[in-house]
Parts: C-alpha cells; sequence; structure tokens
C-alpha cells in the first residue's frame, strides 16, 4: 500500500497549489484512494476518497474543498451531489460522461484505469466531468489520452518499474500535457510531482 505525497502546482505558471498526502491500493471492489490536501500556507484545503470497481469505474467520490462537498458515482453516465457551505442547498446534476476529473493525481489514475490504453493503438476520447477548485463547480470537458510508450527502469531496493508516458490533450482548448505513471502512483503530470512514496506502486492495469 504506497503512501506518499505530491505537490502541486498551477500548470500553467509553476505557482506553488500546496500538496497532497495520499495512501492508496488494490481492495475487494478494485482500487481505492485516500488523501488530504494543504494549500501553499499549511493549511487544510480539503480530501479526496475515490473507489473504482474492476473496470475503472466510479463506484463512489467523495470530495470536500473548504466547506463544499461533492458525492459522486458511475450511474447513468456519472451522477453527483454538490453540498454548498450552509449545508441547506444541495444540487444534484448529471452527465453522459465516463469519469470524473480534478485537482488531484486520484483522477488521472482512474482515467488511465478506465482507458487501459495500448501503445500504437492512436489517442482515445474520453468525456469527464470536472470539478473545480475551490468552489468544486462541475464543467464537462472532453480529452484525448494517448500512450506513448512504457520503459521499464531499475526500482530502488531492487526490481523493476514500469513507467507509462501518455499525452493528454484538452479537446476544447488544445492544451497539451504529458504525464507519467508507475502503477498507482503519478511520478509526473500537469500540476503534479512525486516528491515521497514510501513503498513500491501497487500492479495497477493502465496500460493493455
Amino acid at each position: 500500500m504506497p503512501r506518499g505525497r505530491y505537490s502541486l502546482h498551477d500548470p500553467y505558471d509553476g505557482t506553488p497549489l500546496g500538496e497532497e498526502r495520499f495512501q492508496c491500493a488494490p481492495g475487494p471492489h478494485g482500487w481505492r484512494y485516500v488523501s488530504r490536501t494543504t494549500a501553499a500556507d499549511g493549511a487544510p484545503a480539503g480530501s479526496v476518497d475515490l473507489t473504482l470497481d474492476d473496470l475503472g469505474r466510479p463506484l463512489r467520490l467523495e470530495l470536500h474543498a473548504g466547506d463544499w462537498q461533492v458525492r459522486g458515482a458511475a450511474l447513468s453516465g456519472v451522477t453527483w451531489v454538490r453540498t454548498d457551505p450552509t449545508g441547506e442547498h444541495a444540487q444534484e446534476g448529471n452527465a453522459a460522461a465516463h469519469g470524473f476529473a480534478g485537482r488531484s493525481p486520484a483522477h488521472l489514475l482512474a482515467v488511465a484505469q478506465l482507458l487501459r490504453l495500448r501503445e500504437g493503438e492512436g489517442a482515445t476520447r474520453v468525456r469527464l466531468v470536472e470539478f473545480t477548485e475551490p468552489v468544486l463547480a462541475p464543467r464537462t470537458r472532453d480529452e484525448t489520452w494517448t500512450l506513448l510508450g512504457s520503459e521499464i527502469h531499475a526500482a530502488e531496493g531492487g526490481g523493476a518499474l514500469t513507467v507509462h508516458a501518455y499525452r493528454i490533450d484538452d479537446q476544447e482548448t488544445g492544451e497539451r500535457h504529458s504525464l507519467h505513471l508507475a502503477g498507482d502512483v503519478v511520478l509526473s503530470g500537469p500540476g503534479i510531482e512525486l516528491e515521497e512514496l514510501d513503498a513500491p506502486p501497487s500492479e495497477f492495469s493502465t496500460a493493455g
């Protein structure tokens, strides 16, 4: 069960946004990721709790950012409930999408697990509902993902680590980002850098 720390920054200008301390592991339902985030000044900023099934679909998502909360799952596409800071006005939402997106590395791992791309098969389009911080406002976005290649690297303490390199293209803005995964850990991605890891990544079938 890997535990570690990601640093988070603005993917466009590099402004530090804080960090995310996480743990994740395969489980009876597929895979689970839990984390807590802090702002750049060290103040608590929120949390993520995501469970995927064996096919990479979100069985359960719970996000917190400030006083805002979102609970979601794969149901008739994806369905969610967003609660305002007062707790009085819950808003339900639904979209014909494949999964969720957001600042957390958990969302990138979930999409990779859902798509299970094969090298050389070209770009695959995916529709996601992104919850933007700090108020977790939902926004539907389309991306294409391409598996560029996989390389085996020697791991610390012996053994081998397979690193998968992806290209992600935003279909609305044309922006392109690179992503590197090893098992169920993001090594680097848009606005994300792995800073600490206390155990090797778990096996995670992100590539076919």
